[in-house]
């Protein structure tokens, strides 16, 4: 399917990197169709809207940038998006790069929660207090390198 990106224009990605995001993202509700796109910085991936080709989000996979990240999400939430099994979970988190040059964060406390059967997605908030919206994925990337 062809799709326009804000960060490369027209490109072909494959229907299986559609995503359904019922109650649409926190502060973006109205936008619920999205397609998973590459970005030329491995491992992050564009959360790409369909809906309006200027509304994309970096995202990336949490547990690459710290080993102990966890995620307490009840089944009574998860069944919204038809989650059955813990293995049918993809979890990703949106990273804000800042304009001023201030560090590139993730927000560990509202992750995307993916159903890869069906590929719906919600956005769910945490009642985690060692969770931020704002992790500094440097400085999470070199506490992990310690353990």
């Amino acid at each position: 399917m062809e799709v326009m990106t804000k960060a490369k224009g027209r490109i072909e990605i494959p229907e299986s990197n559609l995503l359904t995001i019922p109650e649409g993202l926190f502060g973006f509700e109205k936008y619920t169709k999205f397609a998973l796109c590459d970005s030329d910085y491995e491992p992050f991936l564009w959360l790409q809207s369909m809906e309006d080709m200027n509304l994309a989000f970096l995202i990336v996979d949490p547990f690459l940038i710290s080993s102990d990240y966890e995620t307490d999400i009840d089944d009574v939430t998860l069944a919204k998006i038809g989650i059955k099994k813990p293995e049918d979970i993809i979890i990703m988190t949106i990273v804000t790069v800042p304009n001023d040059g201030s560090a590139i964060t993730a927000n560990f406390q509202g992750p995307l929660v993916i159903n890869k059967q069906n590929r719906q997605c919600m956005q769910v908030i945490l009642n985690d207090n060692r969770w931020t919206t704002k992790v500094n994925i440097v400085d999470a990337l070199n506490a992990k390198g310690d353990n």
